[in-house]
This record gives structure tokens, sequence and C-alpha cells, in this order.
């Protein structure tokens, strides 16, 4: 795969004064106004004298001395659901366009800009979030890097976020991900995205898909870059993460669903990549979670998702609800017949699945399984049919979403080999268990990047 920037490496070349944030970030907002690039599809909200204004800033800071954190200067995309003063958050629709400008930006943005980060725009999605395929009628959709020719899909719905990196229009972007929208792009886009345990973020002023599920988490370069955002955003910034000694590691399994409908390619990966970490000395144990079969069936009316998305949509589809994407607007409106019973029925059982899971996960130190089980789809065949779409959407969102109903923490990483089509690995585990998934991510990470590194 392609060795994308990291943080680090843009440290280096601000500090040692062999670049500017000016430059770093005018050359990404060239790459935003490229009429030949992907950046019309990336990017929803674009302000230039804003990010050139910070960039300026930050020189400045930096010429006296004052570096304010590993983000001094550094060119970072928002997803469009993030409230910044003065403009109207769309959440990658047309719908609510003409709502009241936001009072001020939501505090991830202003911790971002505390730390010292350039804010390049927002990102395109897929419609209000609700979708793991990263497709979006009203915007257009922003092409998978590895394989433009096809034109494949990024991943949603944290679409633009991932495009904003591997096309060097952003360092580093923030997303979200309430059933894995912030992994499934990072996986598909040969991408480190990472979903933290959900309370830790603050997630006010950011338009919301599912007040139970959201979470926001950076996709970026390596796991490094991802532990350093992370402790940003949350506030946690003197956590000192270190990788942990693969040797000894205990990594679980699981057999049930998750590694079900794999095509070749992300099979065989996946197998070489448990087999290279069991010869680094980890003990990779396949176990069951049965509870991992019942997820469909708690969910079979929509869920979580399809209730608290309706409770925020309802008035807005009444009056603007013919310029929703029918995808989209089919989906919420399956919440409008979720009885309050049904609802309270959905978090019973969430209790009593999360007990069940967090049981067999213990001294486990992370679970392992493909962060989706096919690489990216061309997007024309999920335009063209709504049963190609849906089936191949719930596939995407079948891994990732495991870890959003534990109310988990987990990271997608590179596991492929150079030139091949992208695959992730996900590395999880429980709730609040951030900082050691973080550790044993970067245990990993090394011990994978032979395999994924180009030569």
């Amino acid at each position: 795969m392609a060795r994308y920037k990291t943080l680090a490496d843009v440290s280096a070349s601000l500090g040692s004064g062999e670049a500017t944030s000016r430059a770093l970030v005018d050359a990404a907002l060239s790459a935003i106004s490229d009429p030949a690039g992907q950046g019309a599809k990336t990017f929803i909200r674009r302000n230039h004298a804003r990010a050139r204004a910070m960039a300026d800033a930050s020189d400045l800071m930096r010429s006296v001395g004052q570096v304010r954190s590993p983000l001094e200067g550094v060119a970072i995309s928002v997803k469009d659901l993030f409230d910044l003063a003065g403009e109207v958050t769309t959440a990658g629709s047309i719908a609510n366009r003409d709502a009241a400008p936001a009072a001020a930006d939501a505090p991830v943005v202003q911790a971002l800009a505390r730390a010292g980060a350039v804010i390049t725009g927002t990102t395109n999605m897929s419609e209000f979030a609700f979708s793991g395929l990263g497709l979006n009628p009203h915007y257009g959709t922003p092409l998978n890097a590895y394989d433009r020719v096809t034109g494949r899909i990024p991943g949603g719905s944290s679409s633009g976020a991932a495009v904003s990196v591997t096309d060097g229009m952003a360092v580093a972007a923030i997303g979200t991900d309430t059933g894995g929208s912030i992994r499934i792009p990072a996986a598909l886009c040969g991408l480190t995205g990472f979903k933290p345990t959900a309370r830790r973020v603050s997630r006010d002023a950011v338009l919301p898909l599912s007040t139970s599920l959201d979470s926001i988490g950076p996709i970026a370069a390596s796991v490094a870059c991802c532990a350093v955002i992370d402790g940003i955003i949350s506030g946690e910034t003197d956590r000192g993460i270190r990788a942990m000694p693969l040797a000894g590691l205990r990594l679980a399994v699981p057999q049930t669903v998750v590694l079900n409908d794999m095509d070749d390619h992300v099979s065989a990966t996946f197998a070489a990549s448990l087999s290279l970490l069991s010869q680094e000395g980890a003990q990779i144990i396949e176990i069951d979670v049965p509870e991992f079969a019942q997820l469909a069936a708690i969910n079979s009316k929509g869920g979580l998702i399809a209730a608290e998305a309706w409770h925020w949509h309802r008035s807005l589809l009444e009056s603007r609800g013919d310029t929703y994407d029918q995808r989209v607007r089919g989906r919420i409106l399956r919440g409008r017949d979720i009885s309050a019973a049904d609802y309270l029925d959905v978090l019973q059982a969430r209790t009593a699945w999360q007990k069940g899971v967090n049981d067999k996960l213990v001294g486990f130190d992370a679970v392992l399984m493909p962060t989706v089980p096919m690489i990216a789809p061309a997007a024309a065949e999920l335009d063209a049919d709504d049963q190609v779409f849906f089936a191949t959407n719930g596939l995407m969102l079948r891994n990732p979403t495991m870890i959003n109903f534990l109310d988990g923490c987990a990271l997608s990483v590179p596991c492929h080999e150079a030139g091949s089509a992208p695959v992730g690995l996900m590395i999880a585990g429980g709730p609040m268990t951030d900082a050691k998934i973080l550790s044993v991510g970067l245990a990993i990470e090394q011990a994978l990047t032979v395999r994924t590194t180009e030569q």
C-alpha cells in the first residue's frame, strides 16, 4: 500500500523549517480545488480564507517558539456533521441547507483549533451518516484512490474523510462512527481509523444519527497518529501510549458470524495476518461468541438507530422528505413504527448482550476480526441496484457494528500486502479499554509493517 504522511512526518518538516504550515495548507487547498482531482466530491463546505489564517497564525506561533501540540500547523478535515461557526451544518444533505448557521464551533473543532490544527473544510459523507458505503446522490461520491479506473467506493459514512487523507487534502480527518463509519472507509482505503468508547469524546454540536451509538474519532496514516488525535479531542493528552510487547498477547478471534461471507482476498489476507502475529509470539485463540448471532434479531425492527434517527428527523421529513436520498429516507422511516416498548426492549436486550460478550472477553488483550469481509466494490453496481446496495451495506456494517453495540472501542489497521486491494484488520476491546487497544494496535501495526508498506 502507499505510505501516507504521518503526523510525525509533517511535524518534523515544520520543526526543521523545511516547510511552513502556510505552504503545506496551500498545497492541501490546491488539491481540494484541482478540477482534475476528487476535491469537488470530497469536500462540502470550504473556507480557504479561514484555513490560511489559521496556518499563518500557526507559523507565527512556531516562530516565537510556541508549539501547542503535534497538530501545530497540520491540515485536518472534519466530517460535514460538525458545527462550524457561521456555517450551516448540512450533514451531506440538501434537506437542511436552509437551517440557521451554527453559533459556534463544535467542542471537537474547538479542541483541534486550540491544539494548532488547521481545518481545511468539512468532508462529504453518506447523507445523514446513514450508510456504510459512502454514496451521496446530492454531492457525488469521491472515489477510492486504490482503483479509480473501476470507480470503487471509499466506504462510509465518512467517505470524504478517508479520501481527503489519501489525496493529500488533509493529513488526518475527523469522522463519526455509529456502526463502522470510521473503520469501514479506513479499511477500504488502506488507512488507519479509530472508534473510541463513545462517551470519551464530546458529541455536542454534532448532528446525530443515533445518540446511543454515535462516536467520534480520527482517520489517519498510522495508529500513532490516531492516538495523538484521540488524546487531543478527548482531552486526555498525557496518556503516553506505547506499544505493548506482542509476544504473549492473548488475542481472541471470534468464530461466530464475523468470518462469514469473506471474499477470497480478505480471507487470505486475514489468515496471513494472524499467522504473522502468531509467529511473532502472540497467542491467537479462537472463541465462540453466540451473542454475535443474536444481534440481527435484536435489531430486526430497525434497532436504536432507526428509532433515534426518526426522533431527530421526523419534522424535517414531514417538510422536506422529498429531498432526502430515498434509500436513507426509507431506513429512517422504519423508526416511525417502533413503539416505546420496542425501544425499551432493545435497550434491555443490549444490556444483557453486552454482559454476555464482555464475559467472554475476560482474559484477552484484544479481539481480532476482518473490519469488513470484502474489498471495495464498484460504485456503479451499488448505484444501479437497490438489492445489491442494501445487501452490500449490511455486510459492510456487520462486523464494526458489533463493537458499537458493545459500547467498545476499535482500530482498523491495514493488513494487506503492498500493491493489493486494501484490507482492514479490526483490533477491538470493551468499554473504556481505549488506551490498551491503542497500545496493542501499535504492536500489531509494527509487526504488519513489512507486509503493508511498499518497499
